[in-house]
């Protein structure tokens, strides 16, 4: 059998969601596989609700198997992001598209995108602006303008069309097709609403501010627990305070004396927003900077980054899912975790490498929120079956 994939994090599942899911389906009648990021989130925060939760939520809204894409990837570059999600989707052996919505449904405009990135006149261009002092996205914008046209500029400033395009860098060595949705409702991280429709950056904004989210999410939800990472903040600087230049250097991101700001920032202020305001730069953006802290946190290094997929790891599935699990055994490409003791145990020193890290990322996440919740979830909580 067929499935579609979708690589996401539904941090929380909302309306949207729910369209593009039924769009995905109405398409071509295929089952959908969510690849979703963990309990950390590639923003470099906490998800506002635990992984469990999330993937239960999504199968109860037209998704038929829920896996998680490992912590290391989860919290990482739009680019390690997406390349990661394609390999967990090839892995599955019977993924037949790669569907994911855009702001502009123009796939030959974000063909030729993905393409210009293999240029060598591109890359050089986006490092010469790099070294006169221009962050990553406004590089590659106004590279794109200068080489381009201003219309390849302006689409690669929106959040979904950059993801779009490392999903197609992605799959040009897959057999995996890309199936795009045009995004409907207000634009990411807006916070504006639109009918029934608003943004996940907003959603999460008005759970912690104690605002009323039903009417933009499908189904009844209890946000009454939700994971805030200022419930985290003193673990953060503890574990950054405990840290040497050295080990500073060896996080993902940390470059051309990085290391300096990070060690300097966190010996002088003593709180989190202090901390990041004061390492950020017109060089380096501050979701890049979140994502450094949290790497630190997790003991996520240049060298885990490195590391190929290994696992699939299974948090709910329905009937249709059920299927698609048999397929996975007959095709698969990777071992397929249903049960974290035992499949644990079984994979090799490179996947419990990576599997570690979502293990304390579920611990660290257990006191994110206000009523701390047990350790060890990953072993008591069951998959969900719907």
């Amino acid at each position: 059998m067929s499935t579609n994939a979708i690589i996401c994090e539904y941090n929380p599942f909302h309306n949207g969601h729910r369209y593009q899911i039924e769009k995905i389906k109405e398409s071509n009648g295929y089952p959908v596989t969510a690849i979703m990021s963990g309990n950390f989130t590639q923003r470099g925060d906490i998800a506002i609700v635990d992984k469990f939760r999330r993937a239960e939520t999504a199968v109860k809204n037209g998704v038929d198997l829920v896996i998680e894409l490992p912590t290391v990837y989860a919290c990482s570059s739009a680019k390690n992001f997406a390349r990661a999600g394609v390999q967990l989707a090839e892995a599955i052996g019977c993924t037949e598209n790669l569907c994911f919505s855009v702001e502009d449904d123009d796939l030959d405009l974000l063909n030729q995108i993905s393409e210009a990135f293999d240029s060598e006149e591109l890359n050089n261009e986006i490092n010469r602006l790099m070294k006169d002092g221009c962050y990553y996205p406004q590089a590659v914008e106004t590279a794109l303008n200068n080489l381009y046209s201003p219309k390849h500029a302006e689409v690669i400033k929106k959040p979904n069309n950059i993801l779009a395009v490392e999903y197609l860098n992605a799959l040009k060595h897959t057999d995996i097709k890309p199936l795009i949705i045009k995004r409907v409702g207000t634009e990411h991280d807006s916070s504006d609403t639109f009918n029934n429709f608003t943004s996940a950056s907003n959603l999460r904004q008005m759970i912690l501010n104690g605002g009323e989210v039903q009417s933009f999410i499908p189904c009844p939800e209890d946000f009454s627990n939700s994971a805030d990472i200022n419930f985290l903040e003193r673990i953060i600087i503890y574990k950054l305070r405990t840290m040497n230049l050295e080990e500073i250097k060896n996080l993902p991101d940390v470059s051309e004396g990085l290391e300096n700001r990070i060690y300097n920032a966190f010996r002088n202020y003593n709180s989190l927003e202090e901390i990041l305001t004061n390492i950020k730069t017109k060089r380096y953006t501050l979701a890049r900077i979140r994502r450094i802290i949290i790497s630190a946190l997790l003991n996520i290094t240049k060298a885990e980054l490195k590391r190929e997929v290994a696992y699939i790891r299974v948090l709910a599935f329905n009937e249709k899912g059920a299927k698609i699990l048999s397929e996975i055994k007959r095709s698969g490409k990777l071992p397929l975790i249903t049960n974290v003791a035992d499949g644990y145990n079984s994979l090799d020193d490179n996947a419990k490498k990576l599997f570690d890290i979502d293990l304390l990322a579920g611990d660290i996440y257990s006191l994110a929120t206000e009523n701390i919740k047990p350790s060890g979830e990953d072993f008591t909580r069951k998959i969900i079956k719907l």
